[in-house]
């Protein structure tokens, strides 16, 4: 059993998880659009997010030597290794013009990590906006950048699901702020911190209604999608209503950054 929880915690903490959830919805993204040839930006999104978020995790702690090497953190720094070697790659396939946005998002988590600025602190302290940046790199690595490489046009649907997963993963962020509202740094203003968590609660329920109706929307409104945002709605909802303080790590870690997994997965069944 403890070895089982060491395999799970390593691929918790490697961000092979969250990988998985931006890979899934690139590949989701794929199969809105219909875009046969998803592969190389979907790989790109899979490692370069290893590397991009262990980067933010890791580095600062390590910069400061605070953070002692232990046997799990060298295989993590390893696999960060072969992970930048893998999206090096995986970039060098990707249209020129889709190269230039994806250095655009890498420029973006480097200034949400390392301080550039004389006297401020990195984006990532920034009051109030960490939120906001990561959901932005979600929605441009996972929809954009595979919109730019198969040149498809910025159709009324494009930004329609933009707003769509704007929304999802702004509300999933909202359920790892709840959870780590005692771990927090107050002056982060975290929406919990702000507002409380009951109204960071009623905000995400009404931000994931809005999620659906955006749906009425479509050009190309199809009962079965509607049927399976609804779900998803509902599901995120349950994981939010259920979010507190004291829930387990692997409440959000693990089940919540699930869901964009499961999601992907539905699609391609049906």
């Amino acid at each position: 059993m403890k070895t089982f929880k060491k395999i799970v915690d390593f691929y918790i903490n490697s961000s092979i998880h969250v990988a998985l959830s931006v890979y899934a919805l690139t590949r989701l993204t794929g199969c809105l659009f219909e875009i046969e040839l998803i592969e190389s930006v979907s790989s790109f999104a899979f490692f370069g997010t290893i590397v991009g978020y262990n980067f933010v995790k890791y580095d600062a702690l390590a910069r400061s030597q605070k953070l002692e090497m232990r046997l799990e953190l060298k295989a993590i720094a390893v696999l960060s290794f072969f992970s930048l070697l893998m999206a090096v790659y995986c970039f060098l396939w990707l249209e020129r013009n889709t190269q230039f946005i994806a250095s655009v998002f890498l420029g973006i988590t480097l200034l949400y990590t390392l301080p550039f600025f004389p006297n401020r602190k990195n984006a990532r302290n920034w009051a109030g906006i960490k939120i906001y940046i990561v959901a932005l790199c979600w929605v441009g690595v996972t929809l954009f950048l595979p919109i730019i490489n198969t040149n498809l046009p910025f159709t009324h649907y494009v930004f329609l699901v933009a707003a769509q997963r704007f929304i999802l993963i702004f509300v999933l962020i909202l359920i790892f702020e709840i959870i780590d509202l005692k771990l927090d740094d107050p002056h982060l203003k975290t929406v919990p911190q702000q507002i409380g968590v009951t109204k960071t609660k009623r905000v995400g329920v009404v931000l994931m209604v809005l999620f659906v109706l955006l749906e009425f929307l479509s050009t190309d409104f199809r009962l079965e999608f509607f049927a399976l945002k609804l779900a998803l709605a509902l599901t995120t909802i349950l994981f939010l209503l259920f979010s507190n303080e004291n829930r387990s790590r692997y409440y959000a870690s693990f089940w919540v950054e699930s869901i964009p997994i499961f999601w992907w997965l539905v699609v391609v069944m049906i």
